[in-house]
């Protein structure tokens, strides 16, 4: 009975030996040396383009869109080897194209400062009359040249003052007949209209101040706006007897 049961005892622990014996030689150790591998070096730009960008929510409005032909146009133009690059370059045109419109805005309001037209600015909308020169020019008939004239002076504008004096000289010609105003025509065109009118050299004289003050942009004085205005003051009142 003893020898069954330490043979018994022999043959489970053998059993238990040869299946620990096989699983440990069922594992296989490798032995070739492991491959060190890296990232390309345009890693990054190859996957930085808004194709990549899966966390953001595409935008179709009209900008966007504008904005993504035109990248498309930098990147065929230029043959360019990432998207990425289009987009600096595009970003760098529209950076440009910013700074131009900025520049642009502030000089016209200079200008209009400067000209003394910014002041519509500051008023009320029931108090905003702008008359432009051409305004008058194309319809110098109603137009009260006694009015703007005064206003002119008061205001120290005399260049404008010549102006509308020499307007005002152009619709008494008109009102008498002795010419046939319109806007497009020239001193030139007056003087052989007044051909026969005995009022070539007043009205050339009167011409030239005019070319001179408003077209060649020299500021005048009160004494000087006087001269001139006594120039065309008489040339009106001749014209009016």
């Amino acid at each position: 009975m003893k020898k069954f049961i330490l043979l018994f005892i022999y043959s489970i622990v053998g059993t238990f030996s040869f299946a620990r014996e096989n699983v440990r030689d069922s594992l296989r150790t490798d032995q070739s040396m492991p491959e060190q591998r890296s990232f390309a070096r345009d890693f990054k730009e190859r996957y930085s383009g808004t194709e990549y960008q899966y966390d953001t929510t595409n935008s179709t409005g009209w900008f966007t869109r504008l904005k993504e032909a035109f990248i498309q146009f930098i990147l065929d133009l230029f043959r360019l080897g990432s998207r990425h690059e289009a987009q600096n370059i595009a970003d760098i045109f529209l950076k440009i194209f910013y700074v131009l419109i900025f520049i642009a805005v502030v000089y016209f309001i200079v200008r209009a400062i400067m000209n003394k037209e910014g002041q519509w600015i500051f008023r009320k909308p029931s108090d905003r009359k702008i008359i432009t020169a051409r305004d008058i020019e194309n319809n110098i008939h109603g137009t009260d040249f006694h009015e703007l004239v005064s206003h002119a002076v008061t205001a120290g504008r005399y260049r404008e003052a010549v102006r509308y004096y020499y307007l005002w000289l152009l619709q008494r010609l008109s009102e008498k007949e002795l010419i046939d105003y319109d806007v497009e025509k020239t001193n030139s065109d007056y003087l052989r209209e007044l051909e026969h009118h005995g009022l070539q050299q007043e009205f050339r004289y009167a011409s030239y101040l005019y070319n001179y003050i408003w077209y060649g942009e020299f500021s005048i004085d009160k004494q000087q706006y006087d001269n001139a205005a006594r120039t065309f003051s008489a040339l009106i009142n001749s014209i009016d007897q």
